[in-house]
């Protein structure tokens, strides 16, 4: 694949050079700086001045003045000149003679006193470019000689040449290049390496130079090029190794050199170069008659017989931008990385990222999406230069302008598409892809506003599932270009979120308000309804939580009110007083009733207020239910049920204003006596459960919760009651008691009562109440209870009695223990009691530590009415 890397520019003419001698040959060359030596067949030496020229389209071109030419006297064709500019001497190789030359006026050096100036017997000299010798005024150089097989160290001063060492080889070297120790011989048969101060020899590959001519070639401190057969260009180091790959030019090449990163080969009829980098034929030359390729300090030279030319390599840029122009951007980018070493670090790092953006685009314009993706990441590309390929994508705001010169070759997309609509969708997809990518990697330096604002286009646009997403998020989305896009594709609920984001929620509300209506179509949210509920719930601005609430109550009183219900305490400032709550509800009974059961159920607000209301409320709906015609069993039977499980829990109700509501209703006997309960008329509570409702079960259940709270005794006297009530005792306490109507009924009743609670009754008092009719058989669970509780009562008594005596002689004894004294008994002391002496140590002290005897004390517990307790103590003699 071929690209322009060089061009041959014309430098010394034909006639400039030998006028109307048609047999002058050129032989040799040497350039240094701007001066041009020519060596000729006819043993001459030419003096030219080389002037680089620029044209006005920035081509260059060579003017050449002749300055000089010298007859050397030997009648041979000059074969080599090498320039020593340190001493402004040209070492010149003539006859197989080694001399030196002034290299202005191109006489002779004659000889030093003491030192000669010629070498005889030479094939060929090369100069050592990385000198070991630390004289800036003497050149090294290494001597084949025509009959030896040696090699010669040699250093050139200004008027003479002295040998320094002289290496034996294994073979008559034919050609030979130095760099610092290392000599890189071509054999007759092959190639090696040779460190001249150890004589360690290395080995590289065979090589015939009676077939071919052999080329070795000095390119980089200790690195050299070799012809190699097959037509190969091999690359060695002073350690025998290769550390490139070699390039593949022709069989007959006469001269080599390197312009980094090329490799510059002549043969017969072509100038080729390859890359050193990916060792491809980058471009081919025709050049008839060449003989000559040479570098001088990165210039290249080539001659034929009878002209001088000099390729100049086209700027590196410049070659790249014809890679990329083709294409070609792997090329492009691999010769880039390869000349960095050539290029100021700033100046390649301007370079690279241009590069690579512009190898991004020529991906992009063939969709290869994942190529140019990490072009555009490693050139570091300002997202807008990809943006403004989309119409309409860059916000009007946008300051913007495109990358000058150009990075690519489009107008827009449609221009890259050529109307092709799958392809537009796919870049649009990629811009999706590449712009979430670039927004959650990093922040867009002065343009998150137009990434935001392009990236929610595309996703309305797209309808894409991370609109939301993107405006739930901390976002830059302008408004004035986004609410014009999300009308147009209907993304109402998204334009709402745009609105809040942007701290306009009374805009977001009359969006959703008409979404919800069916003003505005969007189906993207099925529950905006209740979204708005829940935003409105949680938003601070309370003017506008008043203003949309009344039209969500008129929509859905039930969730509506979690506008007030969930509207959490701490979280949103200033709190809504639940006065002013209760009162804006008046019009809604539904959710007032809700938003009471809230405050009382849930929140357990302890304000009658709150209890009364939301009772009066469940009252009334009952009452309402109940003058319905038919009347709805299910739901009377739940409201009811709220209203006694109110009745019953609260304890902050008004409850004499509820029973004045009931008074025309003879339905609610069961509401009607848990209120009774509440306000301690326990007599008719229990008279309208028992003979009028007839709910036994419902008048044990009124006995246990209203004194749940309460003491054993309390339950006690209410059980007797209710027991009394089965029984229907007289008030005046008359005997025996006598049963009322429906006996049996009430019979089995306060049977069962006693049978299923009789440890909370007083058996005596039971006994005692009970008509002399009634069987022990009858009462015989009551009886095994009330006797097992009451034998368990009685022992648990005894037990406590005893762990309390027991505990109260262990506190005396610990009294004792930390109180007692000794008390001193002998045989002149005698008894308190009987007044008669000790005999023995048979004592016993009463309280206050008076000594006794024994068997005194013992008698004086008989005959005292009321014992004493005598402790032991030892007694001290």
């Amino acid at each position: 694949m071929s690209v322009k890397a060089f061009e041959l520019i014309p430098a010394v003419e034909r006639d400039l050079l030998m006028g109307d001698k048609a047999r002058i040959n050129i032989e040799c060359i040497e350039c240094c700086g701007k001066h041009l030596y020519v060596g000729t067949n006819d043993c001459f030496i030419h003096h030219f001045l080389l002037d680089e020229v620029t044209s006005a389209k920035g081509r260059p071109s060579y003017s050449a003045q002749k300055l000089l030419h010298k007859y050397l006297g030997l009648k041979k064709p000059v074969a080599e000149l090498r320039a020593a500019s340190a001493l402004e001497r040209l070492i010149v190789l003539c006859d197989g003679i080694v001399f030196l030359v002034d290299m202005v006026t191109l006489e002779n050096v004659p000889s030093a006193a003491g030192g000669g100036a010629r070498i005889r017997g030479v094939t060929t000299f090369c100069i050592n470019e990385n000198p070991v010798n630390g004289d800036p005024f003497c050149v090294e150089m290494g001597v084949l000689s025509l009959k030896r097989r040696t090699v010669q160290i040699y250093m050139v001063y200004e008027d003479r040449v002295q040998l320094v060492k002289e290496v034996s080889t294994p073979e008559q070297p034919c050609a030979v290049s130095l760099d610092g120790y290392f000599l890189c011989l071509a054999l007759a048969t092959q190639y090696m390496i040779l460190n001249y101060k150890t004589e360690a020899a290395q080995d590289l590959f065979p090589y015939n130079s009676e077939e071919r001519r052999p080329i070795v070639k000095r390119i980089a401190r200790e690195e050299f090029l070799l012809a190699a057969p097959g037509g190969l260009g091999m690359f060695a180091n002073a350690e025998g190794a290769s550390q490139r790959a070699p390039v593949n030019w022709s069989e007959s090449v006469i001269g080599a050199a390197v312009c980094f990163p090329y490799v510059v080969a002549l043969d017969e009829s072509f100038i080729t170069i390859h890359s050193m980098l990916d060792q491809q034929l980058k471009q081919t030359l025709s050049f008839r008659d060449g003989n000559i390729l040479q570098d001088f300090e990165g210039k290249v030279i080539v001659a034929s017989t009878k002209a001088v030319y000099i390729l100049v390599a086209l700027p590196l840029e410049r070659q790249i931008q014809d890679l990329l122009a083709s294409h070609r951007v792997e090329e492009a980018l691999v010769l880039l990385e390869g000349a960095q070493i050539n290029i100021p670090k700033e100046k390649f790092l301007v370079l690279h990222k241009r590069i690579l953006q512009q190898a991004g685009f020529i991906q992009f314009g063939k969709l290869q999406f994942v190529e140019a993706k990490e072009h555009f990441r490693k050139g570091q590309l300002d997202v807008r230069e990809l943006i403004s390929l989309y119409p309409l994508l860059l916000p009007a705001s946008s300051s913007f302008t495109r990358c000058h010169p150009p990075l690519h070759e489009f107008a827009d997309l449609n221009h890259l598409a050529q109307g092709d609509q799958e392809k537009i969708l796919k870049c649009k997809k990629f811009l999706i892809s590449y712009l979430t990518e670039v927004r959650s990697t990093q922040v867009p330096n002065g343009c998150r506003e137009d990434v935001d604002t392009v990236l929610l286009k595309l996703y309305a646009e797209q309808d894409h599932e991370s609109l939301l997403d993107l405006l739930v998020s901390d976002n830059a989305c302008l408004l004035a270009d986004c609410v014009p896009w999300l009308e147009k594709y209907h993304k109402y609920f998204a334009l709402g979120l745009l609105y809040h984001s942007n701290g306009q929620d009374l805009a977001a509300l009359q969006v959703w308000v008409r979404v919800v209506d069916k003003e505005l179509q969007d189906s993207t949210r099925p529950d905006l309804f209740e979204y708005i509920v829940d935003f409105l719930c949680y938003n601070a601005d309370q003017d506008l939580v008043w203003k949309y609430a009344n039209w969500a109550l008129h929509k859905n009183p039930t969730t509506a009110v979690h506008i007030f219900t969930n509207r959490s305490v701490g979280k949103v400032q200033p709190e809504l007083q639940p006065k002013d709550v209760i009162t804006y509800l008046e019009k809604h009974r539904e959710a007032l009733l809700l938003y009471l059961e809230h405050l009382v159920l849930e929140r357990k607000i302890q304000e009658e207020q709150f209890h009364t209301h939301l009772a009066v409320l469940y009252l009334e709906r009952v009452l309402s239910l109940l003058s319905d015609s038919p009347t709805n069993e299910e739901k009377l039977s739940k409201s009811r049920e709220k209203l006694q499980s109110l009745l019953r829990v609260s304890e902050l109700y008004r409850a004499q204003y509820l029973l004045g509501k009931m008074d025309n209703c003879e339905l609610l006997l069961l509401e009607r006596a848990t209120l009774y309960g509440k306000l301690g008329d326990h007599d008719k509570a229990l008279h309208i459960l028992v003979h009028k409702l007839r709910d036994f079960k419902s008048a044990e259940a009124f006995c246990i919760w209203t004194s749940s709270n309460r003491d054993s005794t309390y339950r006690q006297k209410l059980f007797h009651l209710l027991l009394e009530m089965y029984l229907d005792k007289s008030d005046t306490g008359k005997s025996p008691p006598t049963l009322c109507k429906d006996s049996g009924d009430l019979e089995m009743a306060a049977v069962d009562l006693l049978n299923r609670h009789g440890e909370l009754f007083d058996p005596v008092h039971v006994l005692r109440t009970l008509p002399d009719g009634w069987s022990l058989q009858l009462l015989r669970p009551f009886l095994s209870r009330t006797i097992r509780a009451s034998m368990h009562a009685s022992r648990t008594s005894q037990i406590a009695l005893g762990l309390a005596h027991s505990e109260h002689l262990q506190l005396l004894q610990d009294k004792l223990k930390e109180t007692k004294k000794p008390i001193s008994v002998s045989a002149k002391k005698g008894c308190h009691l009987c007044h008669n002496t000790f005999s023995d140590t048979d004592v016993v002290c009463l309280p206050g530590g008076v000594p006794v005897h024994k068997h005194c004390a013992a008698q004086r517990i008989r005959d005292s009415p009321t014992k004493r307790q005598l402790t032991n103590t030892s007694n001290h003699t």
